[in-house]
């Protein structure tokens, strides 16, 4: 199976949480969003660990079945659709999430994450 990852199973994963080492270990691909990895950074601003935390991301961004997800044309179009589509819901989901969730259905990857405001997209596989 294809992933793309949130910032919530990364961190599972790095914590050796099973679930998350599991699907990382058995993924034939794992795709990072740029968001993903700009939330990770953001963290690691804030915490006491950094460099080390940074120098983790760094190394795990160069295995042979990780890579980095960046938007595109398609994927304003994936995003617009699904924004619209969460503002008829009533069921809007954070910025960051949305860029995601359009990277994840225009790659056809199913969403690796913990956040449940993804359920509100019925048409987003989950890990």
């Amino acid at each position: 199976m294809k992933i793309i990852v949130d910032t919530n199973r990364y961190r599972d994963f790095c914590a050796g949480v099973a679930e998350a080492v599991e699907c990382f270990q058995t993924a034939e691909q794992i795709s990072i969003p740029f968001v993903t990895i700009a939330e990770l950074r953001a963290g690691f601003l804030a915490g006491t660990a950094g460099k080390r935390n940074a120098q983790v991301l760094s190394t795990f961004l160069t295995r042979a079945r990780v890579q980095i997800l960046w938007p595109d044309e398609q994927t304003t179009h994936q995003y617009a659709r699904i924004r619209l589509q969460l503002r008829r819901q009533g069921t809007p989901i954070p910025t960051n999430d949305l860029w995601i969730a359009a990277l994840a259905l225009q790659h056809t990857m199913a969403l690796f994450s913990r956040d449940g405001h993804f359920d509100h997209l019925a048409q987003l596989p989950r890990a």
